[in-house]
């Protein structure tokens, strides 16, 4: 069986155009008259026990008088009841006039027959032995489908099997292991598959008349082979050519238990002698070819000169030449050495195409910009350039020319780096678990955006429907000879200086859950769990009822919480906006809605000191029967430093909202620096939008295909419904400066962030461009953000994103510990979570220094207090005085003297300078905060 990493769903490219061919029809109607092509066999059960054929096959028939073109035809295949089986497959080539075409389904298998070799094998639908559904179309989608097809658009052809949910009219038969579903009357087709199909013996035919591939091989260069479009001229024609190895792929652990026969692409890539250097040899054409052997892999080495006769085929969009029934010899003399092609990794489809299989150097510069299947695949996904694929929305409004030209970028610079192997390293209960992957290590992190330098030749590959540079042969190591990575890690040991009096963060913590799974089937619940390699439960799949969603385990815990705090510690914050805590009201036995956000403080205080970290409790409304009921099972919070920062009243949150039914209600906190009045608070709301999974989205709810996917709507109105919750709570807490923190599950370009930006508010970005606190799919943006209105904005000093966590490979993460022979875990701050922390620096006020004149004793009434300025010299028409008392403006003192009223006596009195003019930083003067309060009960 052919190796494949993953679920095979490319479309091949088109087939070429050939003189004196038709295009094949696109209307589906009865055809009694035998005008176009039709369905002629289906047989399903290939290599199944008793089967006659080793391999599943459709086969096609042309009953017209001249050869149909299958350019812009496709060949799918569903479940009977109506299960996808990926995605059509495009067919290439043509069926000859009154001839067959014999599509091979899926893989071989252990018994039957050998299938005539195929005229096209898409290798990627496994049928079911009945027959199930098969569709001939003239569309690259699959078809609505239900009942009768006959007719249906798109649908050139179908026939659906015995029990099938949709056919033509009525069903046909359920093939066998021994029987297919074969066409009554050559060509003939009334639209009813009852009617047309009966169950005989299985008779694969080809376009040669028995079975593609049965003629004479024919001589052909290995350019002649590629020829200039994405599928071969020569497909499904037997040829002999030579070449000079330049990469060999077989099995890396054969001879290991568990292994044998695994993991391999089991073939060698060959390539015309002497090409390569610094000219294409065959411009538009491919001097490079990859031959596929099966489990017959010979005895060959990179530079070995071969001889070999095959079959051309497309497997899923690669050209090859398939040998396994065919011969590799040696060749004598050897032919001239392949030089790596020395140039620039193309920048479209149509030049890969031209060095498809070739062995390069490429020339440019690469960074990493996915590092998500590293411990999967074992592969990179890189970019050329000095940066990362970014997330077109992240740059441009959808639809923009901006997000179009970072679309357009994405698509000219990404490629994979892959380990020449097609082992599943994660694979649970699998041998692939107990070999170490390749290129990562515990101290070889492979982060995105590390500069990547090729120490070695790679083969330009196109496999699983991307683009891959795979080493010569297999790495089952660090992989240093063939390239190494810079690590980034060391630039991001501690936060980049904001600045400022304190420092506001918001931190995703990745369902931190104290409650874990063990504990919550002790307490009458049910979990299923994600395990290690020996079967152990490392973290929460499904725990019903609205159970936890972290660890497993109370070890796996102390994995998960160690991380977690060595970030927040080391993240220099005075006041952090939590997300995807635990909300512990929600889970059975607990009847504390801050259990967990408590538990963290804890663990916090215990490394960095009693009393260095606080949490604002909830507030009462949120434990009432209704409001539980409206909460998620994690939520938002906030901590906080004692020492530099206070909150000011106490916490609220967004109930009864329907805009936040299915997301997080927003919570917001007025807080003050420690020391100073109440009306030098400032508020912060902490957010956790809705997500952008695309389950149950209906309406302006479903993806519209412009890069904001599922739910854009619901986060729309969320935004709308934040800004009337702050403006709210700002005139009710009598502050003007409001922060908005959080994970808004939104790209900085995206609609729900222009309704922010429409009221005023800023997004507070980092100083270092680059920074972003999210990557998904190879792409980074940032869904986190801290945004101010003016007055909040003009406080702040700085803002860096903590590149620790959205940059790692997961299997950093709690959550993959013992997944790999390799220990990865470190109870460090890297891979604490998904995403990456944002620090913001502000400047706050707090009190001057108030010096007594002339009182010995108490104060009394008629008595002078003297205000000491700030120590900045601004323009005298720029500053404003003003005196306070219980930090409440006193009407009407406005210099640096304050006489004592009757009214004034017993209150705290502050005095507070503001600079305005251009130049200076608005806001209020800092002092000492110790300075002495008068107080008294004089005359």
């Amino acid at each position: 069986m052919r190796n494949s990493q993953r679920l095979l769903s490319c479309t091949l490219g088109a087939g070429l155009a050939v003189t004196g061919l038709v295009l094949a029809p696109t209307p589906a109607h009865a055809n009694p008259a035998g005008s176009g092509l039709v369905i002629s066999e289906v047989y399903g059960a290939g290599g199944n026990s008793g089967a006659a054929y080793n391999a599943d096959f459709v086969e096609l028939y042309n009953p017209t008088g001249a050869a149909v073109g299958l350019a812009g035809t496709y060949i799918h295949y569903r479940s009977a009841a109506g299960g996808s089986g990926g995605t059509p497959v495009a067919l290439t080539g043509s069926v000859p006039s009154h001839g067959h075409f014999l599509i091979r389904m899926g893989a071989t298998g252990a018994n039957g027959a050998a299938l005539p070799s195929p005229d096209q094998e898409p290798g990627s639908f496994s049928m079911a032995a009945a027959g199930g559904q098969v569709f001939l179309l003239s569309q690259s989608t699959p078809v609505a489908t239900s009942g009768d097809m006959a007719g249906a658009p798109g649908v050139i052809d179908m026939v659906g099997a015995s029990g099938s949910t949709s056919f033509e009219h009525s069903a046909a038969g359920a093939a066998t292991a021994t029987s297919s579903l074969n066409r009554t009357a050559a060509g003939a087709d009334t639209d009813n598959n009852t009617a047309d199909f009966t169950l005989a013996a299985p008779t694969p035919t080809g376009s040669s008349g028995g079975g593609g591939g049965t003629t004479p091989p024919v001589d052909a260069t290995i350019a002649q082979i590629q020829g200039t479009g994405a599928a071969s001229p020569l497909a499904g024609q037997a040829v002999h050519t030579t070449g000079v190895v330049t990469g060999v792929y077989g099995d890396p652990y054969d001879d290991q238990p568990g292994m044998a026969n695994y993991g391999g692409f089991d073939g060698f890539y060959l390539q015309t002698g002497g090409t390569g250097g610094t000219t294409d040899a065959t411009p538009g054409a491919s001097d490079g070819v990859f031959v596929y052997t099966g489990n017959n892999l010979p005895a060959i080495a990179v530079g070995d000169s071969v001889d070999v006769t095959g079959t051309t085929k497309e497997f899923s969009g690669l050209t090859e030449v398939d040998a396994s029934a065919g011969t590799v010899s040696p060749l004598t003399p050897a032919l001239a050495p392949v030089t790596p092609l020395a140039a620039a990794y193309p920048t479209d489809d149509a030049g890969r195409e031209a060095e498809e299989g070739m062995l390069l150097a490429p020339t440019d510069t690469f960074t990493v910009t996915d590092s998500y299947s590293t411990n999967l695949y074992g592969e990179v996904g890189l970019a050329t350039g000095n940066r990362p694929l970014v997330q077109p929305t992240e740059v441009g409004r959808p639809g923009s020319a901006e997000a179009q030209a970072a679309i357009d970028d994405n698509a000219k610079r990404a490629v994979t780096l892959d380990d020449g192997a097609s082992i599943d390293y994660l694979k649970n209960g699998s041998a692939q678990q107990d070999y170490p992957l390749p290129w990562l290590a515990p101290d070889n992190p492979i982060r995105v955006g590390a500069e990547t330098t090729l120490h070695a030749p790679v083969v330009l590959d196109y496999r699983n429907g991307q683009w891959d540079l795979q080493p010569q042969h297999p790495v089952t190591d660090e992989g240093a000879d063939v390239a190494t990575f810079e690590n980034t890690r060391l630039q991001n040991a501690a936060p980049q200086d904001v600045g400022g009096d304190l420092h506001i963060a918001t931190f995703n913590v990745l369902n931190f859950f104290d409650t874990t799974g063990e504990q919550f089937e002790a307490d009458g619940g049910s979990c299923t769990y994600y395990t290690d390699r020996d079967g152990n439960p490392i973290s929460d799949n499904t725990c019903t009822p609205s159970g936890p969603r972290g660890a497993a385990t109370a070890a796996s815990f102390q994995r998960q919480e160690d991380k977690i705090v060595t970030a927040i510690n080391g993240l220099g914050a005075d006041i952090v906006s939590l997300e995807e805590l635990e909300n512990s009201i929600k889970l059975l036995g607990e009847t504390d809605r801050d259990e967990a956000i408590s538990a963290l403080v804890d663990a916090l205080n215990a490394e960095a000191g009693a009393g260095t970290w606080a949490y604002v409790p909830s507030p009462a409304s949120a434990t009432t029967p209704e409001h539980v009921d409206q909460q998620d099972v994690i939520r938002t919070g906030f901590i906080y430093k004692p020492a530099t920062a206070q909150p000011v009243g106490g916490s609220e949150i967004l109930f009864d909202s329907t805009e936040f039914a299915n997301a997080r209600e927003p919570l917001a906190q007025a807080f003050k620096a420690t020391g100073a009045p109440d009306s030098a608070a400032f508020a912060v709301i902490a957010n956790h939008w809705k997500s952008k999974g695309c389950d149950g989205a209906t309406g302006d709810n479903t993806d519209a295909g412009d890069g904001q996917s599922c739910y854009n709507g619901d986060r729309t109105r969320q935004a709308a419904r934040v800004l009337q919750f702050a403006n709210d709570f700002a005139a009710a807490r009598g502050t003007s400066a409001v922060f908005l923190a959080g994970d808004f599950n939104s790209y900085t370009q995206e609609d729900p962030m222009q309704v922010l930006y429409g009221a005023g508010y800023q997004a507070i970005t980092s100083d270092d461009p680059n920074d972003d606190s999210y990557s998904y799919g190879g792409l980074s943006g940032s869904l986190d953000h801290v945004l101010g209105n003016s007055a909040a904005t003009a406080m702040v000093t700085g803002a860096d994103v903590w590149e620790i966590n959205a940059d790692e490979s997961v299997a950093f993460q709690y959550s993959r510990y013992n997944y790999n022979v390799t220990d990865f875990y470190a109870p460090d701050q890297f891979a604490a979570s998904d995403h990456n922390p944002e620090i913001v620096g502000i400047d706050v006020p707090t009190l001057d220094v108030v010096t007594p004149s002339s009182i010995s004793g108490e104060p009394k009434v008629g008595k002078r207090l003297v205000g000491t300025p700030a120590t900045f010299t601004p323009d005298p028409e720029a500053v404003t005085y003003q005196w306070l008392a219980d930090g409440v403006p006193i009407a009407g003192e406005t210099g640096t003297t304050l006489k004592l009223k009757k009214e004034l006596i017993g209150k705290r009195i502050t005095f507070r300078t503001t600079a305005t003019s251009p130049g200076y930083s608005d806001g209020v003067s800092v002092s000492d905060p110790t300075a002495p309060v008068f107080k008294g009960s004089g005359n």
